[in-house]
């Protein structure tokens, strides 16, 4: 619809309180705690979630609900401030870990680090700048389905932030949980068994974690049997057959089992995802044009209604300006952290060439299917692969070639995430009455306070549980494992076990095969090949959690359905925002646990540990979140 026959939920004309201290302050130290917990959520679980329906109700739960003062559109300036740490997490988590994986890190630079995620961040921002009203406004096809979702919990804030309980319930529920289970064990964090079956290896295990089933919930069934299932492939599948064709190795059962696993079953899922990445590249290549399109004419058109207020971009003149400066800067950080002009300046212009185009690609799928399909791994993984390419061709290898490589999907992933989550934004503010400009200005403002917490973050964690060192205890990183491992296969002479990988891109390759049939058939249920790549990639232990809470979404629309949509999207939403505060409450009590051990302290405390007892725990957040989502709605709705 156009602009000018648009009608929002607050008029042009209508002069309401938008960026007040209050909105920013709060803003910033959600952009900091949701960032902070989707790092430790996408390093444990190879996945984030979208932190602006939660920050939107904790801010209309504080502004409107405990000082009684805040008006919609600065409740919708806390999400978008909030929501920017969010991606920039996202954005790192794939990338920078792979640079302590491939070891061409020892620890996590912070300098770098930072610029890497603010400078990305930015990218995305001022990228998106100029794509604003061709994406956001005069594009019917786009409908952005976060941002509507948060406008319409932001317009139903008459109920003065009572959604606020459930989030602050749970997230009490999380941080009790992860201290009982990390800090003082009365529970255990894992509950496995393994064992010899004849000339095979049996293993079976689940992690004692709200935050996994909270994140099945959120991904919903589809998604959360697909990890599942490549977990399984990898562990009840691969590993016996690994074994039967191998031999039993000369250690315990549970040993073997992980060995196996860490050292050849889960590169099955590097070649999946690689198959995987290209084929989401492949599949969404006409948007892809038409979204770099859509960006050109952006920056070619001026926007005639600059005086309306819901109508005002960032100026043309400052986004330059802006662009010059971050493309100045990252090529600084690039000969630091390369040593080489040339490599410096390769890396550079192919890095604001990259980001440009997959801004461009990220905003417009994000508007067509969702954040949460968003291929920003495909992106990323087809982005490490040309820019690696050029440089091989160029004759640079070693590490020089690696950190550049690296350096350059960082950014890159960064400023796609980033833009995914703006376009989110912006469409919410668009359906508000918000002035765009200064959601843009806020959105750089959250980039910049967020980037500043995550090297320490990312250290804390590192030295207190292990990124991608492929042990029980540490955090997976799936998808920086996976960049790592290809960086190292090109630009040094370690192989792959290549048997696995090439698998793994069979495997696939019938994923793909089996998904095209499923949409031809209109099937709801879809054969995506990503998630089943990340449940290769993950330990068993941690699918099988996320696979309860994504039964546990699909029971409660099931059980609802027939009583009304309506009854469905409530209870759905009650369960999102419970599951979002089981997941914030045991990322920021395992990243408080994990500064308590880097400081020196000895953690963690056994007091007591019964396999049957934490099974029975799981089982109780399990019921819970049914509860709130079923019984709560019910008595609602008498």
């Amino acid at each position: 619809m156009p602009e000018e026959n648009f009608k929002p939920y607050v008029p042009p004309e209508t002069s309401l309180r938008e960026v007040t201290v209050a909105a920013v302050i709060l803003g910033a130290i959600l952009a900091v705690v949701m960032g902070a917990a989707n790092i430790y959520l996408g390093l444990k679980a190879g996945m984030t979630v979208s932190a602006s329906i939660p920050a939107a109700v904790i801010s209309m739960g504080i502004l409107r609900g405990i000082l009684r003062r805040g008006t919609i559109l600065e409740n919708n300036i806390v999400q978008t401030v909030a929501s920017a740490g969010e991606s920039l997490a996202a954005g790192i988590i794939f990338t920078v870990p792979a640079l302590l994986i491939a070891g061409v890190w020892t620890n996590f630079k912070f300098w770098p680090t930072t610029l890497i995620a603010m400078l990305g961040g930015a990218l995305g921002v001022l990228f998106m700048v100029p794509l604003r009203r061709s994406l956001i406004v005069e594009e019917k096809e786009l409908i952005f389905p976060e941002g509507v979702a948060c406008a319409q919990v932001l317009k139903a804030g008459d109920e003065r932030g009572s959604g606020i309980l459930y989030v602050f319930t749970a997230l009490f529920l999380g941080m009790v949980l992860k201290f009982f289970s990390s800090a003082v064990t009365l529970i255990r964090s894992t509950v496995e068994l393994a064992g010899r079956f004849g000339r095979g290896l049996f293993y079976i295990g689940a992690d004692i974690s709200a935050a996994l089933v909270g994140v099945g919930y959120i991904v919903g069934f589809n998604i959360a049997s697909l990890v599942f299932i490549g977990g399984a492939l990898a562990w009840l599948v691969a590993i016996p057959i690994f074994v039967a064709v191998n031999g039993i190795p000369d250690e315990s059962a549970l040993d073997a089992v992980w060995n196996i696993w860490s050292t050849q079953i889960r590169y099955m899922g590097v070649g999946a995802m690689v198959v995987g990445g290209i084929w989401s590249i492949i599949k969404v290549s006409r948007s892809m044009v038409k979204g770099f399109g859509e960006a050109v004419h952006g920056l070619r058109k001026g926007d005639s209604l600059a005086r309306v207020r819901t109508a005002r971009n960032l100026e043309p003149n400052k986004v330059t300006l802006g662009v010059a400066v971050v493309s100045v800067l990252i090529f600084i950080l690039y000969m630091y952290l390369t040593g080489s002009v040339p490599i410096a300046l390769i890396s550079g212009i192919a890095m604001v060439i990259a980001s440009f185009f997959f801004v461009a690609v990220s905003s417009y799928i994000v508007g067509l299917v969702g954040s949460s399909n968003n291929p920003v791994s495909g992106m990323t993984i087809c982005t490490i692969l040309f820019v690696s390419g050029l440089l091989l061709v160029l004759g640079m290898s070693g590490q020089a070639g690696m950190i550049a490589a690296l350096g350059v999907a960082g950014i890159v992933c960064c400023a796609a995430c980033t833009a995914g989550d703006v376009s989110q934004d912006l469409k919410t503010g668009h359906l508000l009455g918000a002035t765009p400009k200064r959601q843009q200005v806020m959105e750089l403002a959250g980039v910049a306070v967020s980037a500043f917490a995550i090297a320490p973050v990312l250290t804390v964690l590192h030295k207190a549980y292990g990124i991608g060192t492929g042990t029980p205890e540490s955090l997976a990183a799936p998808q920086a494992s996976l960049f790592a491992s290809v960086v190292k296969a090109m630009f040094t002479d370690r192989n792959l076990p290549w048997n696995m990988v090439i698998i793994g891109g069979v495997i696939g390759l019938g994923l793909i095969a089996l998904d095209e049939i499923l949409r031809n058939a209109k099937s709801p249920f879809r054969a995506h090949v990503m998630p089943v790549a990340v449940g290769i990639y993950l330990p068993l232990a941690l699918s099988l959690p996320i696979l309860l809470g994504g039964m546990v979404s699909g029971a409660v629309r099931m059980f609802l359905r027939a009583k009304g949509e309506g009854r469905v999207s409530r209870a759905v939403h009650r369960g999102l925002l419970f599951s979002s505060g089981l997941i914030a409450g045991e990322a920021i009590t395992g990243i408080l646990i994990a500064g308590i051990i880097y400081a020196g302290v000895e953690l963690p405390i056994t007091l007591f540990q019964n396999s049957f007892v934490s099974i029975f725990v799981l089982l109780t957040i399990l019921l819970v979140l049914v509860l709130v989502s079923i019984v709560e709605g019910e008595r609602r709705n008498r």
